[in-house]
């Protein structure tokens, strides 16, 4: 269950962030500096909660699936993806703060492999209903 929870609070944050939010944004008339600022602390504060999230699915990927999983599985490959997506993000915005395009680029690449990852069974579920233990 914290597989799915996480994975649903960073890929549906993220995809939410975008989609929803910022057009509605640019909808009710806000000066649109005042909208780059608010899309800027709000990337930043979503790739660092991204960050954590991908943290503990790759402790929960880990724990159901051996350590392995992480190179030999493509949920393990996909989550490492977007851990290094997250830390291009902030090595790009503290060592190259003017590199917009590199910004979206690494923001793009973290919503598609979380985007690709709800696609994928979650880690130890065999595909029937699992039967109470007593």
């Amino acid at each position: 269950m914290l597989w799915q929870l996480t994975q649903m609070l960073w890929v549906g944050g993220l995809w939410l962030l975008h989609i929803g939010l910022l057009p509605v944004l640019g909808h009710i008339g806000l000066a649109p500096l005042l909208i780059d600022e608010i899309v800027d602390v709000l990337n930043t504060l979503m790739v660092g909660f991204a960050a954590v999230c991908v943290i503990f699915q790759v402790l929960v990927l880990v724990q159901a699936e051996g350590l392995a999983s992480l190179w030999r599985d493509i949920r393990g490959q996909l989550l490492m993806t977007a851990l290094y997506a997250c830390a291009m993000y902030y090595a790009v915005r503290f060592g190259w703060p003017d590199a917009v395009r590199w910004h979206v680029f690494s923001f793009l690449v973290l919503g598609f492999s979380g985007l690709v990852l709800v696609l994928q069974p979650v880690p130890g579920w065999s595909g029937r209903v699992r039967e109470a233990h007593p």
